[in-house]
């Protein structure tokens, strides 16, 4: 048993920003980091140059052991691994399977920060999953790992609103706080063996796919409350969008409006100073702030500006 959390020695796994946000916390409360796993360099941006990942850019600012596999069923790293003789391993957004090896390798186990409400959500995209089901909430569930996919039994959980104007980028922030500040919460009451864990209820269970490119194209024959939450949940990315005279836009900001209205899909309601209203297979969809490809995003009424001929009234999105 240890008297102080900051006994512990941890191994981080992690990759994206939200993981990073975990481990500068854990690195700011003073906890024993010996080792650091996050994905190889991955190509970027449009000179496809490899660029390090957040977790990785911090851990080489840290100064603090760091491995980039592209497996973690490597003998040659497990041993490595077992010889930082770990207590706990915390994983958070990481991305390779953790193999059974491992997970019974620390002597509190492996920990893994998740964001949703489990088992609602197991899988790789849980915040876009919530948003475009309409979920009114989700949270953060902290559980021990298991050999199955995000199915371990649930240590702590916190809860988060999902309200109309939430977006992934929004709720991304507020669940890494959420994730980071409960994590130095439960450490202690681990370091103690004061936490029973619970095994996750046999319904309720829902996957969140990985998120495809081709999701964000909009399609208009849904309703307008469906195309409201899409643009709500790809952003920052990929970011819905419609091709029009050519040119992808992409959308930044809509509001839907389940009003009947009586006209076709994509047909264009209204273009002015409010945004540019399209129906929708259901109701109609007010685009607020676009996006033209290699332009900033401007709001609708700006882009009206340069391109109002683009917007006739009763004309269609083609």
């Amino acid at each position: 048993m240890f008297n102080d959390s900051s006994q512990l020695r941890i191994i981080f796994a992690g990759t994206p920003e939200f993981a990073a946000q975990h481990l500068a916390v854990l690195k700011s409360a003073g906890h024993q980091l010996v080792g650091i796993l996050t994905q190889p360099d991955r190509p970027a941006g449009r000179g496809k140059k490899l660029l390090a990942s957040p977790v990785k850019q911090l851990a080489l600012q840290y100064g603090l052991p760091l491995w980039q596999p592209s497996t973690l069923r490597d003998e040659a790293l497990q041993e490595k691994l077992a010889a930082l003789k770990p207590d706990i391993m915390i994983v958070v957004a990481y991305g390779l399977i953790v193999p059974p090896i491992l997970l019974a390798l620390p002597q509190f186990g492996c920990l893994n920060v998740h964001a949703s409400l489990l088992p609602r959500w197991r899988g790789a995209a849980p915040i876009q999953r919530a948003i475009l089901a309409g979920d009114a909430e989700t949270g953060i569930t902290l559980m021990r790992m298991e050999a199955g996919l995000d199915s371990g039994p649930i240590l702590q959980q916190v809860t988060c609103p999902i309200t109309e104007q939430t977006t992934t980028a929004e709720l991304l922030r507020k669940l890494a706080q959420l994730g980071s500040t409960s994590l130095l919460q439960l450490l202690p009451r681990l370091a103690q063996q004061q936490v029973t864990a619970q095994p996750q209820p046999t319904t309720g269970i829902t996957y969140a796919d990985k998120i495809d490119k081709r999701e964000a194209a909009l399609d208009w024959q849904l309703p307008a409350i469906e195309l409201a939450r899409a643009v709500r949940a790809f952003i920052p990315w990929p970011l819905s969008y419609f091709e029009l005279q050519g040119q992808r836009i992409k959308i930044w900001q809509a509001v839907a409006c389940s009003q009947p209205v009586a006209a076709l899909p994509k047909t264009i309601l209204a273009a002015d100073r409010q945004g540019i209203r399209v129906a929708t297979g259901m109701g109609s969809l007010l685009l607020q702030q676009l996006q033209l490809p290699g332009k900033r995003p401007v709001s609708a009424h700006e882009l009206l500006n340069a391109y109002r001929h683009w917007f006739s009234l009763g004309s269609t999105l083609i």
